[in-house]
């Protein structure tokens, strides 16, 4: 189990996400925590953090993976055979 620190720590880091980091979609900004990416964001920066190692370069460089919480996005097979 977590320590309780860090589960407060990661909890106030994915607050701090949800409420200031948004995605900007035609000119509409959907806050991290409408579309539930905010917790899962902290759970993979905290490390990084915690370790004095989160710059802006590797956050853009190698975005952490949102599969392991369902979220990503497909791509449609448009060769797909519609039988």
């Amino acid at each position: 189990m977590a320590n309780w620190n860090t589960t407060e720590a990661i909890e106030s880091l994915a607050a701090e996400i949800g409420d200031k980091v948004y995605i900007d979609i035609a000119k509409w900004h959907l806050y991290l925590n409408d579309a539930h990416l905010h917790a899962v964001l902290a759970e993979q920066f905290y490390p990084l953090l915690a370790d004095n190692n989160l710059h802006l370069r590797t956050v853009l460089s190698s975005p952490p993976s949102l599969k392991r919480s369902g979220f990503g996005m497909r791509r449609p097979n448009l060769l797909q055979d519609k039988g």
